[in-house]
């Protein structure tokens, strides 16, 4: 068994996480959540997701980094699938 860093638990089902060199134990992905996951830098909130990097600052959304000033993010557009892999494309070339 080992002990949960964040909350302190002894546990059984204890798991280990490697990140960027440095061994973490805990005993639920929300103490794992709680110590590891970035902050949105305009919100506040924790990134459980993929969020966006720009500037070398995360955001856990494209509205959260427009608010901050970040230009050329978008989150999904439905329904224009196909016209925003169209103009991905496009911008790639």
């Amino acid at each position: 068994m080992a002990q949960c860093e964040v909350c302190g638990n002894d546990y059984y089902l204890s798991f280990e996480v490697i990140t960027a060199g440095n061994r973490h134990v805990f005993d639920c992905f929300e103490c794992a959540i709680h110590k590891l996951a970035p902050v949105c830098a305009h919100c506040g909130c924790k990134i459980i997701g993929h969020g966006i990097e720009a500037k070398e600052t995360f955001f856990c959304c494209a509205n959260c980094a427009k608010q901050s000033g970040v230009s050329g993010v978008v989150d999904h557009i439905w329904g224009r699938e196909k016209e925003t892999a169209e103009n991905m494309a496009d911008d790639k070339t």
